[in-house]
């Protein structure tokens, strides 16, 4: 890339390996389940993640909304994150076309739900109460940094939602980031999970994407869903061949993501006006806080990386000194090393 753009690992690009590929795909009309690279890439990315079944959708948005209206009915209640991208960034999908009312907790420094306020959110019996059907996690939690759940802590959730015959869903947008992270197989993490949506086309550089998985029964009804919100595509095959890359090669080295994570965010807490907490760089994302006193507001100093650095970083919405870096495939070692250097030299 000529440009650095530590935006986010949405910005990764398709390698050579998937253009080539999406380009030689056999192909077929997936609405009638005759695209035989979707096939491929839905029962590689279910056997995977040891569910029964997997819908290829369009983007990780559709694939968790596709999970809430297969899981709820109208007027059901979920249970997540005030911070989890469901809520927040997902433009209401749930409640606007599905009738599903979020009950949002807290969601603590490990990306976690406290297992206590799961379980006084979770509705009784009561005419006056919507029915608690669903509870969501999401698996790197993006909007605190990236941090990993543990497979003990998704079995706690999953052991109290099966208490009280209700269902777990795994928003896993970075969910290989995860384990990578925790070093735990992926069907080991996701285990106690009746779905989880599986995003192709951010660390691990496909174009578009997200697989949806879970039991053959659910899937059946997921493609229903699909459907309803205008997700059949026809000849999808050219899409998921950049989609089996993913997940045989790409979910593969996101160590090395990792790895230069931690670099570039020791690099950045040694500059002066930057505050990084380096216990908090756990997968491939990276949040410092610019002091006030800084010779730079935030936006000058985005401005002045892109126009004079080619370095795109921009300051995280909602925050008034926070800035998100995020590493990629596309963002080498030198890269990091460029990035700290022309930080430094700005805030000088």
């Amino acid at each position: 890339m000529n440009i650095i753009d530590l935006r986010s690992d949405t910005v990764s690009w398709p390698t050579p390996e998937m253009r080539e590929a999406m380009a030689n795909a056999p192909v077929g009309d997936d609405v009638y389940g005759e695209d035989p690279t979707v096939n491929q890439l839905q029962d590689e990315a279910a056997a995977m993640l040891g569910k029964e079944a997997g819908l290829f959708v369009s983007s990780g948005t559709m694939g968790n909304l596709v999970a809430v209206l297969t899981h709820c009915g109208r007027g059901d209640e979920m249970i997540l994150g005030r911070d989890a991208h469901i809520f927040r960034y997902e433009a209401g999908g749930s409640a606007a076309l599905g009738g599903v009312h979020p009950n949002t907790l807290d969601v603590q420094p490990d990306g976690t739900l406290r297992l206590d306020a799961i379980q006084r959110a979770i509705r009784s019996d009561d005419a006056h109460f919507p029915r608690t059907r669903l509870i969501c996690l999401e698996n790197t939690q993006g909007t605190i940094g990236g941090i990993p759940i543990s497979a003990q802590y998704i079995a706690e959730v999953a052991d109290l939602a099966r208490q009280h015959g209700i269902r777990l869903h795994i928003d896993g947008a970075r969910i290989f980031n995860a384990a990578t992270a925790l070093n735990t197989p992926i069907a080991e993490l996701v285990a106690p999970a009746d779905s989880i949506s599986v995003c192709l086309s951010k660390g691990l550089c496909a174009p578009v994407g997200t697989v949806l998985v879970g039991s053959r029964a659910f899937i059946d009804q997921a493609r229903r869903a699909r459907k309803q919100v205008g997700g059949g595509m026809r000849q999808a095959g050219i899409l998921a061949a950049a989609g089996l890359i993913a997940l045989r090669k790409m979910s593969t080295r996101l160590h090395e993501d990792h790895a230069n994570a931690c670099a570039l965010a020791e690099g950045l807490a040694q500059i002066p006006h930057i505050t990084l907490d380096l216990s908090r760089v756990q997968t491939n994302m990276i949040f410092f806080d610019l002091a006030p006193d800084a010779p730079l507001t935030p936006a000058q100093l985005s401005a002045r990386l892109k126009t004079e650095y080619n370095i795109l970083m921009n300051p995280y919405p909602g925050f008034t000194h926070r800035f998100r870096a995020v590493t990629h495939y596309w963002i080498t070692r030198e890269h990091v090393e460029a990035a700290i250097a022309a930080v430094r030299t700005s805030l000088s």
